[in-house]
């Protein structure tokens, strides 16, 4: 297995819904702390700076660590857990999913129930299931078993659905991929720059709270001030039965997509084209992705300060904000590979000449 596999397996697995990414954290902290200087936000993004030969211009690649997840809401007399959502679900994906509980005394294993289908009349059947009509079964029968198990309001949850190699050992799939992907990119960029001279300083983050609001991103772009951004993402994949081609352009095993156009940022055009410049000249595989909605980490750090240069690359995915995703793996090594020959491009003239 490559290190780089064996990279998104560990943050795959690793657990951390939006508010309580300290997990992911620390393994991008034993990741890059060897070669890089770590400093944490006072929200809990993690900062991770490696100077090349000048501490200028300020490159910042944002991998948001929060995944969609749930958080405990009410305990029934009987037992059973209410919840509430972080994040951006769709309902019908989350009935009948394995989940933990992470509780004040340890992981708690249970099942998103509802309704037996055999109880519901024929007009129930049409309808999908709200959330508010879900529960977790966590096998207790009262609220003090629940208590006894440390399950408590305010507890997060996450799905279990662990990172798997899949019969075609390109093809990998896991929860979570949206963003420990943007994670995995950044630190293994900044792994290759290692040993690579680069005219400026990267700082490699992992945001926090993105699913719910960008948060991370503004906190954390406050912290490192930076002259370029990128927003290493995932990309919805439009390769599937039911999409059509001009819904979503990304398809998996095609190389990185740039994002042109989402629901919080229009790039900054000359970083775009650089970008595409970049992939033409060094042969590396690459598409294009626009859509007006949804929006990343990019779409907060380009209005800070003045204003700042800003740009997403994704790695197609397919399934994203359910409780599995499927990624092709020469498409996160391309993104990376790209990603590291335009940072060894953005010298401070070509920062300066990015400006309108």
């Amino acid at each position: 297995m490559s290190d780089s596999i064996q990279l998104l397996e560990e943050l795959v697995n690793a657990t951390g819904v939006s508010g309580f990414e300290s997990e992911i954290r620390e393994v991008i902290r034993r990741q890059l702390e060897p070669f890089t200087s770590i400093e944490i936000d006072n929200l809990g993004s993690i900062i991770a700076e490696k100077t090349g030969v000048a501490g200028e211009p300020r490159i910042m690649i944002a991998g948001h660590m929060d995944e969609i997840g749930l958080m405990t809401s009410f305990i029934s007399k009987d037992g059973f857990v209410r919840f509430q959502p972080l994040g951006g679900w769709w309902d019908q994906v989350m009935l009948a999913q394995r989940v933990i509980v992470k509780g004040s005394k340890g992981d708690v294993p249970g099942v998103i129930g509802s309704k037996p289908p055999h109880l519901l009349s024929p007009e129930e059947r049409k309808k999908v299931v709200e959330i508010k009509d879900m529960f977790i079964d966590i096998g207790a029968s009262s609220d003090g078993e629940v208590r006894e198990m440390g399950v408590r309001p305010g507890d997060p949850i996450v799905i279990d659905s662990p990172f798997t190699r899949m019969k075609k050992d390109n093809m990998l799939m896991g929860k979570a991929m949206d963003d420990r992907v943007g994670c995995a990119v950044f630190v293994e960029v900044i792994k290759r720059l290692k040993d690579v001279e680069h005219p400026n300083t990267v700082f490699g983050v992992g945001t926090v709270q993105e699913e719910v609001g960008l948060r991370g991103a503004k906190t954390s772009a406050e912290f490192i001030d930076p002259d370029v951004a990128f927003a290493a993402e995932v990309s919805i994949a439009g390769d599937t039965p039911g999409v059509r081609e001009n819904e979503a352009q990304a398809k998996l095993g095609k190389g990185p997509a740039i994002v042109v156009l989402d629901g919080s940022l229009i790039p900054n055009i000359k970083l775009r084209d650089l970008v595409v410049q970049t992939a033409e000249e060094n042969e590396i595989p690459h598409q294009f992705q626009a859509g007006t909605r949804g929006g990343t980490d990019a779409g907060r750090i380009h209005l800070h300060g003045i204003g700042v240069p800003s740009l997403v690359i994704g790695v197609p995915t397919r399934y994203i904000h359910s409780s599995i995703a499927v990624i092709d793996h020469s498409d996160f090594e391309n993104t990376v590979k790209l990603m590291v020959e335009v940072i060894r491009r953005l010298d401070s003239d070509r920062v300066k000449n990015l400006r309108p």
